[in-house]
């Protein structure tokens, strides 16, 4: 099997941050708006603000904040429906991001994508994708673009564990393979696909290991260590970017809410889901950026009251934003003759 021997860590695994002050802020910032907006986002929806399903990403916000930190602007991203985190960490305005959970005229896809199909075509973000799996065929025809036009550009493909027991993974990989396509598959595995533990779905659980049946290079790192994922996404852009053909990254980390807004959550212990906040991606950077002196206790107190000011002005802009005409419903259909 092609692969890469796993990144280290930063803390407790390994001396000093291979980051600057800023870029420690920036991150610590981005995960703390990202924790924000879904905890805003989930009493809208328990108040029947917000409709439809809502599936959030609380618990790994480091894999989305990490794997952007390494991205280039141009670089093309495409994501599951789980995808406020990528979005938000993109650098998408959070005022469209709300008002598209609110279905409202001024979301990013006018109030008609709402929570799963988040797209920024500014930023090369093209949406969440509601079909498990179904999106990686579409990642792979946007890296052959970019190889057939000559660009210097890699596409970052994020889906769950789950979907890599799905056909179109193995097609779309493999394909990816034979055409050495500039693709980085990222697999946020949070151990349970829906209600299903990963080890009573898959007869393969080490799930970087399914990219040997393409002879794709794979690592599997801790999604809840913002450096090891920001690192390891870097290497493998690079290597892609400059003929290395595609990659798999196993990013390692747990939800702390259900499946969606709706999910009991009956499959798993309270005290299962107690332990994993221990390992809480948040708080882990934070003691991190703490012990390294990249900050003090007050800048990090005042980014985290500057988060919850500028997450209550999106909430603002989402409420006092006008509905969608009716005529829009027509509007951005297309029609094949």
């Amino acid at each position: 099997m092609a692969s890469i021997s796993p990144l280290r860590a930063f803390a407790e695994d390994a001396p000093g941050i291979d980051a600057t002050a800023e870029e420690a802020l920036d991150w610590f910032r981005k995960m703390s708006l990202i924790r924000r907006f879904e905890e805003r986002a989930e009493e809208a929806y328990g108040k029947g603000k917000i409709g439809g399903f809502l599936h959030l990403y609380i618990g790994e916000e480091a894999i989305a904040v990490g794997a952007m930190a390494a991205l280039q602007p141009e670089d093309d991203v495409i994501t599951h429906y789980r995808d406020h985190g990528h979005v938000l960490a993109r650098g998408t305005d959070p005022k469209r991001v709300m008002a598209e959970l609110y279905g409202k005229a001024t979301g990013l896809s006018k109030g008609k994508g709402g929570s799963m199909h988040l797209a920024d075509v500014k930023r090369h973000l093209w949406g969440g994708y509601a079909i498990v799996g179904g999106h990686i065929p579409v990642a792979a025809g946007l890296a052959l673009a970019n190889q057939y036009r000559n660009l210097p550009h890699v596409v970052a493909c994020f889906f769950g564990e789950g979907a890599t027991n799905a056909g179109s993974f193995y097609s779309g990989l493999n394909l990816a393979a034979v055409w050495k396509l500039p693709l980085i598959s990222v697999v946020e595995n949070n151990h349970y696909g829906m209600g299903t533990a990963v080890e009573r779905a898959s007869a393969v659980c080490d799930v970087y290991r399914k990219a040997s049946a393409f002879d794709i290079p794979a690592v599997r790192v801790d999604g809840n260590d913002v450096l090891a994922v920001r690192n390891a996404v870097r290497r493998m852009a690079d290597r892609s970017r400059t003929g290395g053909g595609p990659q798999l990254i196993e990013a390692t980390t747990y939800r702390f809410r259900g499946h969606s807004i709706g999910d009991p959550q009956r499959y798993r212990a309270k005290e299962e889901v107690e332990e994993a906040k221990t390992r809480d991606p948040i708080a882990r950077w934070r003691r991190a950026v703490l012990e390294n002196e990249l900050a003090t206790e007050d800048e990090l107190r005042k980014i985290v009251d500057e988060v919850d000011a500028e997450v209550e002005e999106a909430v603002r802009f989402a409420e006092n934003s006008p509905a969608p005409e009716p005529g829009e419903l027509y509007n951005d259909v297309l029609v094949a003759e």
